[in-house]
């Protein structure tokens, strides 16, 4: 049977909406779980389609199509790049969040 992707992202998100404001970025920042929101679909879905890549290598592409990503809102790449690392990590079990 084919993973669903998107019940996939809804044990992401509900993974992320209780733990975010323990990382590094989001304690120090103040934001709003929605802020990051984004930024944690991004890094699962991109975990998903550069399936057997390395974050370094993908990570200028990343940076690149983050300006054209529907669901950024007003972030931009250097706010959320941490974020999107988490939800790579966590999908592609490289390091366990909290880990590096």
């Amino acid at each position: 049977m084919a993973h669903d992707h998107r019940l996939g992202w809804d044990e992401e998100d509900t993974y992320w909406r209780t733990n975010y404001r323990t990382r590094p970025y989001a304690s120090s920042a103040g934001r709003e779980y929605d802020f990051y929101r984004p930024a944690y679909r991004y890094g699962y879905d991109a975990a998903g389609r550069y399936q057997g890549r390395s974050w370094d290598e993908v990570q200028s592409d990343l940076s690149r199509d983050w300006s054209a990503y529907e669901h950024r809102g007003t972030s931009t790449w250097e706010q959320v790049k941490d974020a999107v690392r988490d939800a790579w990590d966590r999908v592609t079990g490289k390091h366990p969040v909290g880990a590096r």
